[in-house]
């Protein structure tokens, strides 16, 4: 068996940070059924361009391998009925909408409790079910800025940043599987089910981490640093070669010795120097990274990296995207990963990090819009085709006739 195998997920998902979080469990064997609705033509990740035609589209590609989907109306009296019979026979509840949403359509654990005691009703949202803020969309872009990391990307001169990647909604999903699983495993050794509670706010907030820490207690007050270096190790960043960028990082002492023999300057790692030690380059940090800058710019990056490589010093090449994926160890890690979708062919797309065992996931392309009906709603429910035909023309699964 796949690990998650006895694992069902009914996924009131959509987007990126919910599917984000969910397709890691997906593709270690957990049964994930989307509920898609049908009155806004289903998740709305199915039609994000760039690279989107009719339903299908790259970005949903990305977020929803390894799942199932069912068109259903769950604000209708007969969708909530189905609605109701998969919360009988699943082990969570998941959804990442508004905060204030999962109670108002009645997803909540104490809403459902009476149909399934031991059910996990995770629910991500931009803010939390509480707060001030809980009735505001949440998005990542918005986040990065008020949890204060835009503030801290960026050179000093320049405009805050936003990260290249949707980091808040990615670590989100990261945050509501983690927290789901833990919540199963509390469910199922107690028998009794809970709400999980993420936001992506307390998410962007608590990877403040040790800078936070610096300003409670220390009144540390960060800022952003030329050529993204380390804001206490020197040196620690982005360095100019003559042909283009990359990384060194000195984080012990043993790495610094050894740069400054790769520089032509043993000297600087010598009892005695002023550069020394952390406390000493951290206090002479312009003349240390002024000499080394200069330095850099005398070779090309394969030149100084081969050198660092071969002295054991943390350095790699700043990779543009397409060269990070033809690095050879993303191949040999296995991250590359083909499903064949009816209309893009062979989709290639990068694998979960999450690893348990060796057994490499089998991946499927994400689903088309309600493909699992049959086997959801005639097989895992057995409802009779009399049932469903009632069901239908009460709007259950979209209006009549329309889905």
């Amino acid at each position: 068996m796949k690990p998650l195998q006895d694992v069902r997920i009914i996924s009131l998902e959509q987007y990126g940070a919910g599917p984000f979080g969910s397709v890691h469990l997906a593709d270690l064997g957990a049964e994930v059924i989307k509920i898609e609705d049908p009155r806004v033509g289903g998740d709305v990740g199915r039609y994000v361009p760039p690279y989107a035609e009719e339903e299908d589209s790259l970005f949903f590609e990305t977020f929803n391998r390894n799942k199932r989907s069912l068109s259903l109306d769950i604000s209708t009296p007969a969708g909530r009925e189905v609605f109701e019979e998969l919360v009988k026979v699943a082990d969570v509840v998941y959804s990442n909408l508004r905060g204030d949403v999962p109670e108002k359509i009645g997803i909540t654990y104490d809403q459902l409790k009476h149909l399934n005691p031991a059910i996990v009703c995770c629910s991500l949202t931009g803010f939390g079910m509480t707060g001030p803020r809980q009735k505001e969309p949440g998005y990542d872009y918005v986040l990065q800025g008020l949890a204060g990391w835009m503030d801290l990307t960026g050179e000093p001169d320049g405009p805050p940043t936003k990260s290249g990647l949707s980091l808040v909604d990615f670590s989100g999903g990261y945050v509501a599987a983690l927290s789901m699983m833990v919540g199963l495993h509390a469910a199922r050794r107690d028998g009794v089910g809970m709400d999980c509670d993420v936001s992506l706010y307390d998410t962007a907030m608590s990877m403040l981490t040790y800078p936070a820490t610096w300003h409670l207690n220390a009144g540390f007050e960060p800022v952003r640093t030329r050529h993204s270096a380390h804001p206490s190790l020197v040196p620690f960043q982005a360095f100019e070669a003559s042909d283009g960028w990359f990384v060194v990082g000195c984080a012990k002492e043993k790495f610094w010795a050894r740069l400054a023999v790769v520089v032509g300057h043993p000297d600087w790692a010598e009892e005695g120097s002023p550069y020394a030690t952390f406390a000493l380059r951290q206090q002479h940090k312009d003349e240390v990274v002024g000499a080394l800058e200069e330095i850099f710019k005398t070779r090309t990056i394969d030149e100084w990296l081969g050198e660092c490589y071969a002295a054991s010093i943390p350095c790699g090449p700043i990779n543009d995207v397409a060269a990070a994926l033809k690095e050879p160890h993303t191949v040999a890690r296995n991250l590359l990963v083909e499903t064949e979708h009816p209309r893009y062919g062979t989709v290639t797309q990068l694998s979960s990090p999450v690893r348990v065992g060796s057994e490499i996931p089998d991946y499927v392309r994400a689903p088309q819009r309600n493909e699992h009906f049959d086997d959801v709603v005639g097989g895992l429910l057995g409802l009779s085709a009399d049932k469903v035909a009632e069901l239908a023309a009460a709007g259950a699964f979209g209006a009549p006739g329309t889905d």
